[in-house]
This record gives C-alpha cells, structure tokens and sequence, in this order.
C-alpha cells in the first residue's frame, strides 16, 4: 500500500475490462494500493447490468471492449456523476466534450499511475 495515500483505502472500484489477464493485473494493483473490487464486467452488456447492481464509488473503464466502444456508458456515468477512469491501449480518437476531462491510464500502465488517475477522478 505504498505511495497510494490514505484518500484510495477501501474505495470500492468497478473494474471494466475485456483482457482477463489486464483484469487480473489491474485487481491486484487495486488491491496493493489498499482498493476493494467492488465488481468486474468484460463485456458492454455486463457492465450495464454491473453499473445497475454493483455499489462503487469509481470505475476503471476499458475504451474498448470486444470491439464494442464504451463511450456510450462513459457519457451515462457523467450524466449520473458516476467518476471513472478510462484505460486504453491504443489511440482514442476524439472524445465527445463531456469526457475530455475523464482521467487516462494508457496500458500498460503502473501501480502509481492507477493510484494517480484513481485520486484524480475522486478529486
């Protein structure tokens, strides 16, 4: 739990991702920096019904999930208030103006640039 801050202990995180190898990577991060894995969705439809029944207080959301872009949940999660992080390996094309703040984790990333994009989205 070093370098996380007291602010990420215990902070329930909804992660959304299609890798489960990434997924693994990221729940074992979430967990070194003292996080608690409120869920996990790999796919768009999944994630709808998790962001319905999973009580978290930030998302970890892939941009891409099986080919399906999840733009769409990233603007319902700013119109709901819910905070989230994006996570991409590749480029993004534009963003729509409501997600040009959205903090960005660029795979593959580290367990302090988690930390840091986790305690900006919750700033």
């Amino acid at each position: 739990m070093q370098d996380a801050g007291k602010e990420l202990v215990g902070r329930r995180v909804l992660v959304i991702e299609d890798e489960s190898m990434v997924s693994m990577l990221i729940e074992n991060l979430l967990c070194e920096i003292g996080c608690e894995v409120a869920g996990t969705a790999s796919s768009f439809n999944e994630a709808l019904q998790k962001v319905k029944s999973v009580a978290f207080d930030v998302a970890i959301l892939d941009v891409d999930l099986n080919g399906q872009h999840t733009v769409p949940i990233a603007e319902e999660f700013a119109r709901c208030g819910i905070r989230f992080v994006f996570a991409t390996g590749g480029v993004l094309a534009a963003l729509p103006d409501a997600l040009q703040k959205v903090p960005m984790l660029q795979k593959p990333f580290q367990r302090e640039g988690l930390a840091r994009a986790l305690r900006t989205a919750l700033s």
